[in-house]
């Protein structure tokens, strides 16, 4: 296997509505201050794979139109992926695995103000049977709580906690969207949205744009030499899909998650800091078991999706996340997580050390 490093990672600031900007100018945001912490122009990508989705644009191929912000000349290796951009990584690590490019771009962007999110993310539905009932992702994360409430694994209150975490330690985070100090108390006297769901306990609408930038051990290590900064190695990864029936699964629990991260190799070592994808408060307390971290993981440093929610990105956001606190020494060894689809349907595992 060959050793593959991220050595540059950017996130355009994470707003409820970013206004005339559109696709290309947020994707040129995120690849340029990606390139430019590297020095990197476009020869110096030998790949580049993208994560989003179309049904926001409203028209089929709509992804194509962003990569007006690579530029025309020189023409490039491309691919896309119907998904979060945390699979354009999966993508692009593989393509270096096979020994045909050293160095990769990845990106993804989400203009959720574009549009109704309850219809968009319905029609990834099972479409005999889920999707002509158009449920919209909320009251199906309500009643994955739901379960887990009636199987003595979750409290409202702790759905409390993690809300009140995430929103203080998105304090320190530049690009998040909302943050603050809120009390336990303070949050639980909120109406509710679907039950057992309040309005922050659900990922807010986000527009935004990522970029990440990959390569073997040989370039990462010229890159970043002399800069203070230090690779950080995808040491492991994988990915697992379960049943879009909801009712063909346990909902209270992750079994795609607890063997991605079983593969990935998440307890070969101390973990310091893990970033889940729980884009509702519940999911988090189901993701930490499934991965099986203690109090000792620092979960959602950045705030994590509930403080910002870029759809098609947010995954990639828990990897660079991970990557930026390890590449300045604030940790040794992470764990991202990242998912797709109706209550965790999909989902990504990786580890990442700083050697």
């Amino acid at each position: 296997m060959r050793e593959v490093a991220i050595i540059a990672y950017h996130q355009t600031p994470m707003v409820r509505d970013a206004g005339a900007k559109n696709d290309v100018e947020l994707v040129m945001e995120a690849v340029h201050g990606a390139k430019a912490q590297v020095g990197f122009k476009n020869t110096d990508i030998d790949f580049t794979c993208s994560g989003s989705c179309d049904y926001l644009g409203g028209a089929a191929f709509a992804f194509v139109g962003a990569l007006d912000a690579l530029g025309a000349v020189p023409p490039i290796s491309e691919s896309h992926v119907e998904m979060d951009a945390a699979w354009a990584l999966y993508e692009a690590w593989i393509k270096i695995q096979t020994g045909h490019f050293d160095t990769a771009l990845i990106y993804g962007f989400g203009k959720s103000s574009h549009g109704p999110m309850h219809e968009v993310l319905a029609l990834q539905l099972d479409p005999y049977y889920t999707q002509p009932l158009w449920p919209d992702q909320i009251s199906m994360a309500g009643l994955q709580a739901r379960a887990m409430m009636d199987a003595g694994k979750l409290t409202e209150k702790q759905m409390a906690e993690v809300v009140a975490k995430s929103r203080k330690n998105a304090k320190a985070n530049p690009n998040a969207q909302l943050k603050g100090d809120y009390t336990v108390e303070q949050l639980l006297a909120e109406p509710m949205l679907s039950s057992p769901l309040r309005k922050h306990d659900c990922p807010p609408i986000t527009d935004g744009a990522s970029a990440l930038i990959i390569a073997t051990r040989e370039v990462a290590e010229r890159v970043l030499a002399g800069t203070g900064k230090r690779p950080v190695y995808i040491t492991g990864i994988d990915h697992r899909i379960e049943s879009h029936q909801l009712g063909t699964r346990d909902l209270t629990s992750s079994m795609s998650t607890r063997i991605a991260g079983e593969q990935a190799g998440v307890s070969k070592g101390k973990v310091d800091i893990a970033e889940l994808h729980a884009p509702f408060s519940h999911q988090e307390i189901l993701l930490k078991e499934a991965l099986g971290l203690d109090n000792s993981t620092v979960i959602n440093p950045s705030g994590g999706p509930l403080a910002g929610n870029i759809f098609m990105s947010a995954g990639l956001d828990r990897i660079g996340a991970v990557a930026t606190r390890i590449m300045n020494g604030e940790a040794n060894r992470g764990v991202a997580h990242a998912t797709s689809g109706a209550c965790l349907q999909q989902n990504l595992v990786a580890v990442l050390e700083g050697k």
